[in-house]
């Protein structure tokens, strides 16, 4: 005897003509077998009897046009959903994304592909990662190449992905029509179903756009690079060139085994959600939450290697104190330099860029031994460091910093760096604590002095040195602070600010002028 269950509402029973189910539980393998409908007809997903013969045709309808994916029933907030684990390659495979207006009604924001190459590069972490583990998990031996990839990628102690959310809007909820099989446990309580679902039926992310192209691009990079031999001459996931070794070839064709089964991307379906629906849940999902603060992700976030530097070479050996707190009241200085700011100060002194989110591990160890030696010549300045320091010396503030790490990178790093910028860097190093950061200094108050003040023997020269020859204009922000009670208080408009303030330590070092040329300037004085 038959009895007629839905999935969709378990333990209500229905005869509905366009919603049928059949149960039938087997004692042998502690599954129940559900059936599918056609027109009112139960659909057999297998065959009753294992020699039975059957037609071509009964073999495509038996619906060999199908992905199986196990998911477990739930209503968030009273709706119904499926919550499952599916291989990344088949996520990919199976999704689409609905902000193409060719493609259907947009429901997504624009692609951010610069934002999804970095997710890219984050779950290529994560694929050496899995292929470690499974080679753990089967007792299997890791060779050095592994943990060698590892390395060049930057390591990461924990890699996952949020659950990506999707639609699969060809499922009405209250009229389904997929196959599915119930697995129960020996007492025969449900534990989830193993759900057929046609391939036709695409995935619509709601929310993961982005992880779903960032993995779309690893797995092209994979397949490019395991069938060529080669790495990518431009554009790849991150800076890496020539041929692949035969070493490497193997750590890669793992990581690629393991996307299309190992390793796996959790999915919460939402079932026949409308446009206005899908638009509505992408809006609650991407602008209700709050994003991680960076002096907290600075701290958590030990996968990029500027946040390691800073974690183990200046917190770890003490060079440095730093605070989560954004300091407002002088007063209560402890010499702390706060994380954020630590953070973009490192970032300007290794890439000249204010964060630190396109740091890579192998740009980062070849400059890491001069960027230390940077900060140890900064904590040798009298005052910096101190409790009260921002009354001692404007090198406490983190602007200054900004200046002198900016000065490192022009010296060191950049294209058009000076031929003699080894030797620069040094006699900037040995002279730092040469300079007047008091706050008495009227360097710091250029824009603020009168015509005769500027033409002083004390500033002579300064004015070539900064842009418009010293000049105010009213197309770029020259208000770098103000001098008050004694206290020079730099403006809070840093990237304004620091390059200026470089050329004139630049000047009072008399360093080579960056007026001289600076492609890398991007008009921020």
């Amino acid at each position: 005897m038959a009895l007629v269950d839905n999935i969709f509402t378990p333990g209500v029973f229905t005869s509905n003509a366009r919603c049928v189910y059949v149960r039938e539980y087997s004692a042998t393998k502690g599954i129940t077998k559900m059936f599918g409908n056609t027109e009112g007809m139960p659909k057999a997903m297998v065959s009753s009897k294992s020699a039975e013969s059957v037609s071509l045709a009964s073999m495509i309808d038996i619906g060999v046009d199908e992905e199986e994916v196990s998911v477990l029933m739930g209503y968030n907030l009273g709706n119904v959903t499926w919550a499952g684990d599916v291989p990344l390659a088949k996520f990919i495979e199976l999704s689409e994304i609905a902000n193409d207006a060719e493609k259907g009604e947009v429901a997504q924001r624009k692609l951010d592909v610069t934002h999804a190459k970095a997710l890219g590069l984050f779950m290529l972490k994560g694929l050496v990662n899995s292929a470690i583990t499974r080679r753990m998990i089967r007792g299997q031996n890791v060779p050095d190449a592994y943990y060698h990839v590892q390395k060049v990628l930057g390591p990461k102690p924990y890699c996952a992905l949020q659950p990506v959310v999707a639609n699969i809007r060809a499922i009405d909820p209250s009229k389904p029509s997929v196959r599915a099989d119930r697995a129960v446990t020996e007492r025969g309580v449900s534990v989830g179903f193993r759900v057929f679902l046609p391939r036709s039926y695409r995935w619509w992310v709601i929310d993961g756009q982005h992880r779903r192209f960032g993995g779309e691009m690893v797995i092209d990079w994979l397949k490019d690079v395991t069938r060529s031999g080669k790495y990518p001459a431009r554009g790849g996931l991150f800076d890496i060139k020539g041929d692949v070794t035969p070493d490497e070839m193997a750590v890669w064709l793992d990581a690629l085994d393991c996307a299309r089964s190992f390793a796996t991307v959790k999915i919460e379906f939402h079932l026949g959600l409308d446009i206005d629906q899908e638009r509505q849940l992408f809006h609650d999902l991407n602008n209700l939450g709050k994003k991680v603060n960076v002096s907290q992700a600075t701290e958590y976030d030990l996968g990029n290697p500027i946040n390691n530097f800073i974690k183990e070479r200046l917190l770890g050996e003490q060079t440095v104190h730093s605070s989560d707190r954004e300091l407002k009241d002088w007063a209560h200085d402890d010499g702390s330099v706060n994380t954020k700011d630590l953070a973009a100060i490192c970032a300007i002194a290794f890439l000249n860029k204010t964060n630190v989110k396109s740091a890579s591990p192998s740009v980062v160890d070849e400059r890491e031994a001069h960027v230390e030696d940077l900060w140890r010549a900064i904590a040798s300045i009298p005052g910096f460091g101190q409790p009260q320091a921002r009354h001692k010396t404007v090198a406490a503030q983190p602007v200054v910093l900004k200046a002198l790490a900016k000065i490192t990178f022009d010296l060191l790093f950049s294209n058009r760096r000076p031929d003699n910028g080894d030797a620069l860097f040094g006699d900037f190093l040995q002279r730092i604590t040469a300079i007047d950061f008091s706050h008495e200094n009227m360097m710091w108050r250029y824009y603020n002095l009168s015509d005769e003040e500027r033409a002083s023997p004390e500033l002579d020269g300064l004015a070539s040195y900064l842009p418009d020859a010293g000049e105010t204009s009213t197309e770029a922000n020259r208000d770098i602070g103000a001098y008050q009670g004694g206290m020079m208080r730099f403006g809070a408009k840093h990237n304004d600010i620091y390059p200026i303030l470089a050329d004139m330590i630049r000047w009072k070092l008399k360093l080579p002028s960056r007026r001289v040329a600076d492609p890398e300037e991007t008009g921020q004085a």
